[in-house]
């Protein structure tokens, strides 16, 4: 719908190549939550990945900036028409960049935790975590590019649970702080933390696909000082 909503409204190629930048940085977002898990499940070295993930989050901040570059472009030769619209694109644009910050603060658990993990009622629940948003990024991608209604509201429904189970982990860490290892649970913790923002953002690039705009960074589920 949101990309729909846009083609309906212009033929300007600068925002339809936007676009194209915006499904690339989800590619690439989905590469590093890929490399991020393996890197922590020791199914790949760390050394190895660490600088093609890096390299990966730069092109997706380049990225970032290509688009707001062709929105200011659009804007300039056509002042004031589609502005809601462009602004909303800048806004999940900037969701996509986050998603890539927050797989190198995955990468980073597994390349600086070597404990290993050993309480089943946290690894199991985070692993099914991951990949659920693992096929979060699939849906979210279809979704953006191809204006398919039916992949948003596919991500939305992953979200919804994903975020609240997420919450549920931490709030269950504390209760069990005499039973995990300090450590250990830390990285419980930030995985559950750091999964959850890429949930948060892979929903709300989901509704933009939708057309609902005004409720983009919006979560009803979540505290208001979450970012």
């Amino acid at each position: 719908m949101f990309r729909q909503l846009f083609s309906a409204l212009t033929s300007e190629n600068t925002i339809n190549l936007a676009f194209e930048d915006l499904t690339q940085m989800l590619h690439d977002g989905a590469w590093m939550f890929d490399r991020a898990n393996e890197v922590l499940h020791s199914s790949a070295p760390a050394d190895q990945v660490r600088e093609p993930l890096y390299e990966r989050d730069r092109s997706i901040n380049e990225l970032e900036r290509s688009i707001r570059r062709k929105i200011l472009r659009h804007l300039t030769v056509n002042p004031g028409h589609d502005v809601a619209i462009c602004l909303a694109l800048m806004s999940v644009a900037k969701d996509a960049e986050r998603i890539g910050d927050y797989c190198k603060n995955v990468f980073e658990v597994g390349h600086f935790y070597r404990e290993g993990f050993h309480v089943t009622k946290y690894q199991e629940p985070l692993d099914l975590v991951a990949s659920k948003v693992a096929d979060m990024f699939g849906l979210v991608i279809k979704a953006a590019d191809k204006s398919d209604e039916a992949s948003a509201r596919k991500a939305l429904m992953v979200a919804r649970e994903v975020r609240p189970h997420c919450d549920r982990l931490i709030k269950e860490l504390f209760r069990d702080e005499d039973k995990v290892e300090f450590h250990e649970a830390v990285a419980y913790s930030l995985l559950a933390r750091h999964y959850k923002r890429v949930a948060a953002h892979l929903a709300n690039i989901a509704t933009a696909a939708l057309g609902r705009l005004e409720d983009l960074d919006f979560y009803p589920d979540e505290d208001d000082g979450d970012a």
